[in-house]
């Protein structure tokens, strides 16, 4: 045996051991494709390997949707699912979240389906919701156990509410609309609004849908993922009397200013008072230096020839019987002149 056919034999073997191993891969997922007519070929199954594509996953998925009746609706091709899932995208999930809607005739394609999933969403979860609206606690229960929402009527009454929302997702507006947490947002403002537009606290507890109705009137679930399929009010407490302590803080505000006021006033007749004083003690000293030059008055009256004796002596009989009448009255107060 010559050399080339030594090669050849060699070469033959390697490629029949290739074959066998490929074959003994591949041959349960080209039978059950086959048995399924899922449409994979056993060569498709070969380049999945080359293209790093689980080729399971992909089989599995292309079998579901076949049996599922996916297909005979709009065409699933394989190279669908090696794109959605060489894009990191959940392919079984998606196939499980398809046969659910197409079982629960939810409007659904491939396309839709996939991008909800490449966009974050449990697209499976949000089918589910379709079929089975899911109850949505407002406030969040995360808040605490007590946590309300509280609101004033306008009789000055406080009421805190508790709510449970029901919603159903809207599959057409999941990718870029609003999560739960702008439902409960939402509804927690629509509701706090709608107690605040009450006069009066009691109308509010003896019929608290009215509270509902007004809240889903507001179209909250406008640009978010679900819609709300109803509003219930679980629970609604009578608070503080706000508008009573209200009153009370501004009575006391109004007492401070007003005794602020009169202190204000106070000072002003004390500086006023102090002012009268002054004047007061100015104009005794204006007649006490007028009386000090009376003496001088009547002197300059002697040597001028103007004033008699006999008129200084009369003068001093008025001063004393002036001094006497002081006396007698009391007016210790009065002022009279001295020589």
């Amino acid at each position: 045996m010559d050399t080339i056919t030594l090669i050849a034999i060699v070469v033959g073997l390697m490629i029949g051991l290739v074959f066998l191993a490929v074959f003994f891969k591949y041959f349960s997922l080209w039978i059950q494709c086959w048995s399924t007519g899922a449409g994979i070929g056993l060569l498709d199954l070969v380049w999945m390997s080359f293209r790093k594509v689980n080729a399971g996953i992909i089989v599995r998925g292309k079998i579901m949707a076949v049996q599922a009746g996916l297909t005979d609706d709009y065409p699933i091709p394989t190279s669908a699912l090696e794109a959605h899932f060489l894009a990191n995208g959940n392919v079984p999930q998606v196939i499980q979240a398809l046969i659910a809607a197409h079982r629960a005739k939810i409007p659904l394609d491939w396309q839709t389906a996939a991008a909800i999933d490449l966009a974050g969403r449990n697209i499976l979860d949000a089918v589910r919701t379709s079929v089975y609206p899911k109850v949505i606690d407002c406030p969040d229960p995360r808040m605490g156990a007590d946590a309300t929402l509280s609101a004033v009527c306008g009789d000055g009454i406080e009421l805190r509410a508790r709510a449970r929302v029901t919603v159903r997702t809207n599959l057409e507006q999941l990718v870029g609309g609003a999560t739960e947490e702008t439902i409960v947002a939402r509804v927690g403002q629509g509701i706090v609004q709608a107690l605040g537009k009450q006069s009066s606290y009691k109308s509010v507890l003896e019929n608290p849908e009215l509270i509902s109705e007004t809240v889903l009137e507001l179209g909250l679930e406008k640009h978010t993922s679900f819609e709300i399929v109803s509003i219930d009010i679980a629970d609604i407490d009578v608070g503080d009397n706000i508008g009573a302590r209200l009153q009370a803080d501004q009575a006391e505000a109004d007492t401070r200013v007003a005794q602020a006021k009169a202190e204000q006033k106070r000072a002003e007749m004390a500086a006023r008072e102090q002012e009268m004083l002054a004047q007061v003690q100015e104009s005794r000293a204006k007649v006490v230096l007028a009386e000090a030059e009376v003496p001088q008055a009547i002197a300059e009256a002697f040597r001028s020839g103007r004033l008699g004796l006999m008129d200084y002596y009369e003068l001093n009989n008025v001063q004393a019987d002036t001094r006497m009448r002081s006396a007698i009255a009391g007016d210790s107060g009065a002022s009279v002149g001295r020589n």
